[in-house]
């Protein structure tokens, strides 16, 4: 044998290492258990890859992204085997890992019942502990096709990869059929003998022994290659973790997201609703939602116009004729609805406002004094959504968008951009969410014809994006191919009290609508000629439906007094107190305290527990000494009492809790 060069390269260093040819990229691992695959080269690789010279190695941990995904993606193919070996009819489809775990799809006779879950994990954690070894194997598509015969799903997803069209396969079919060479990776049990075999790409554990932690979450219906058109077949999810405790971890935050979700706390809360007569993904708000609504939208209002914003208004639909000008019937037509017939013309409703922002600019000759000119407005949007998609507040199809386009010159670009960014953060941390992370999406070189403008321009927009998110010191992370058809967007990515993460505002470069061939949008510069301005859309919380489906999902219903719809309960302890705290209520009134009075015939105690219910920050409980003492019980919504607090003092600290925006 001879020697080889390799470099080893770790978080902050780079080693050099002379090894034989033939070693395995597992043998400079060997002392790093937590190591489950190697990036070699750039790519990704099993353990079993024979190294060559002059390769750079990375290791990949478990409980990395890259691992992470692994462990998953090789914990599907367990239970992949497990299915067949449980029902030897059912036909594989494709399992892929995903966010948080991953999933199969399988064709079998009778959708699967929660029961089956419970014998596949058991079979799965046998073939687990007989530590079968992952192993890949080269093969044509002549081969993989005589083998995968009575595999039908396997069979057409080679077939797409022989047509070049693997890209129209469903999400995942990468996994099972990638680029370049195609590869089978079997199961091999102790006997050595092969258990199981799929079409894979990989990479995978090195054996079943590595998965330490996993469990079967559900079942659900699929259509095959994600289209209606196509067979019907059933998918199992599941999560696999590096460690039993990150998957109780795990586990903990689903049940706490379902306590959570904001669908059942607006309905307990009597916030808003999902009427089926005026159709899927239209909410209504119900007084106490609108109390949360008007809030918000009266405080970023204000917020705006002390940043420098000029409130517009817009209707609600528009010829059909402008949004080609803009371009959005060409390059985004799916999320629009179908047309209108207006007169005999066609109408389309609006799915965004810069159409209209644009027109509103070129109504009158602008001077760059006038720039950056700030256009700000809540305008109702209506996208075209599928109905699987469509999510409570989160995914809708009709919301008010709070919307600003700022025009400005190409010098004032990076210092709007950076305004835009700061007026967003600052938003966010007012409402509570203060753990943020930044994404630069940017446009996919490989598919030109999905975005317009120059290369130029391009390179310019995204240089000017970037540049300002490495400034705000928050952590960047690319999303190549994410942008506008008309240039790249920077958003903002907040994570709630559990960790989950929503994106939020997104900030535009936009260099094609002004442009000459779409509005012709012009100022006159200081030496009078005419001049092209830079047009830069933002949307602070993306919609302020959306934005309040996160708040309730984040404070679990419980918000700050500043947004609580009820901020004061007043609780009688028998009637003869009721117009006492009626004159207390309204006083708080007067303060602008928004204040009930139940005045129920419920017990005491009832009432209170129906105050911690519906999560009222306050209450102020009175009787008989209260009365006497013009004081009332003063009551927080974690429980905590302090009885004899005078109505002045009690105002005074309700008054001071809503001016502090803070949470109690």
């Amino acid at each position: 044998m001879s020697d080889i060069k390799v470099a080893l390269v770790h978080a902050d260093a780079r080693e050099e290492k002379t090894v034989t040819t033939g070693t395995k990229a597992w043998e400079l691992f060997a002392d790093d258990p937590s190591i489950i695959a190697a990036r070699v080269d750039g790519a990704l690789r099993d353990l079993a890859h024979e190294l060559a010279d002059g390769a750079e190695v990375e290791g990949v941990a478990i409980d990395s992204k890259d691992g992470r995904d692994i462990l998953r993606h090789s914990t599907a193919h367990v239970m992949a085997q497990a299915v067949q070996q449980l029902w030897p009819e059912a036909r594989l489809g494709i399992g892929p890992p995903v966010e948080n775990g991953f999933y199969y799809d399988f064709d079998v006779e009778t959708p699967f019942v929660p029961e089956d879950l419970t014998k596949i994990e058991s079979a799965m954690r046998k073939i687990i502990k007989e530590g079968q070894k992952f192993d890949r194997r080269v093969t044509t598509d002549a081969d993989a096709l005589n083998e995968l015969k009575d595999e039908p799903y396997k069979v057409e997803l080679i077939g797409l990869k022989g047509s070049g069209k693997s890209d129209d396969a469903a999400e995942g079919a990468s996994v099972e059929v990638g680029a370049g060479e195609l590869t089978i990776y079997d199961n091999i049990n102790r006997k050595g003998e092969v258990a199981w075999s799929d079409l894979c790409r990989g990479p995978h554990l090195p054996t079943t022994k590595r998965i330490p932690a996993f469990k079967l979450m559900r079942s659900a219906a699929a259509y095959w290659r994600g289209d209606e058109k196509n067979k019907q077949l059933q998918r199992i999810y599941g999560t696999a973790w590096e460690s039993k405790e990150a998957l109780d971890e795990h586990l903990f935050r689903i049940e706490e997201a379902e306590r959570r979700d904001h669908r059942k706390l607006g309905r307990d809360l009597d916030l808003f609703s999902f009427p089926d007569e005026i159709g899927s993904g239209l909410p209504v708000f119900h007084p106490k939602g609108g109390v949360i609504k008007r809030e918000m939208e009266d405080y970023v209002r204000r917020r705006h116009i002390e940043e420098g914003f000029e409130y517009v208004g817009t209707p609600h639909i528009a010829k059909e004729g402008l949004f080609y000008t803009s371009g959005h019937l060409p390059y985004y037509g799916e999320g629009m609805f179908p047309p209108l017939d207006v007169d005999g013309m066609d109408y389309r409703l609006k799915a965004m406002n810069c159409p209209m922002h644009n027109l509103i600019f070129r109504s009158r000759q602008r001077s760059y004094r006038e720039l950056p000119l700030r256009l700000f407005e809540f305008g109702s949007v209506y996208r075209h959504e599928k109905s699987g998609v469509i999510h409570g507040l989160t995914r809708v199809r009709g919301f008010a968008q709070d919307d600003s386009h700022s025009y400005v010159t190409k010098e004032q670009a990076p210092a709007e951009i950076k305004h835009l960014l700061d007026f967003c953060l600052g938003l966010f941390r007012d409402f509570g969410l203060d753990d943020f992370y930044l994404e630069l999406s940017t446009r996919d070189d490989s598919k030109p014809d999905k975005f317009i403008g120059s290369d130029e321009d391009w390179e310019i927009a995204t240089k000017v994006l970037e540049d300002v998110c490495i400034e705000s010191g928050l952590e960047l992370v690319p999303d190549p191919g994410g942008a506008a058809y008309y240039g790249p967007k920077v958003s903002v990515q907040a994570r709630d009290a559990i960790g989950r993460t929503w994106q939020m505002s997104t900030i535009q470069y936009d260099f094609n609508q002004p442009s000459a061939d779409r509005f012709n949008l012009e100022y006159v510069a200081p030496d009078g000629s005419r001049q092209q301005p830079v047009m830069i859309h933002s949307a602070k919380f993306g919609s302020i439906e959306r934005f309040i489906g996160v708040l309730v999902e984040h404070y679990a219903g419980a918000f700050p007094p500043w947004l609580a719809p009820v901020q004061v309960q007043a609780i009688p302890v028998a009637e003869a107190h009721v117009d006492y705290l009626y004159d207390v209520a309204r006083q708080l009134q007067k303060a602008g305290i928004r204040v009930e009075v139940d005045d129920s015939d419920d017990r005491m105690q009832k009432k209170i527990r129906n105050a911690q219910l519906q999560k009222v920050p306050f209450m102020m409980i009175a009787g008989g000494d209260d009365i006497a003492a013009g004081a009332v019980s003063f009551r927080y919504r974690d429980g905590r009492q302090e009885n004899g607090v005078s109505i002045e003092d009690a105002i005074a600290r309700v008054v001071a809790a809503v001016e502090s925006r803070e949470q109690v």
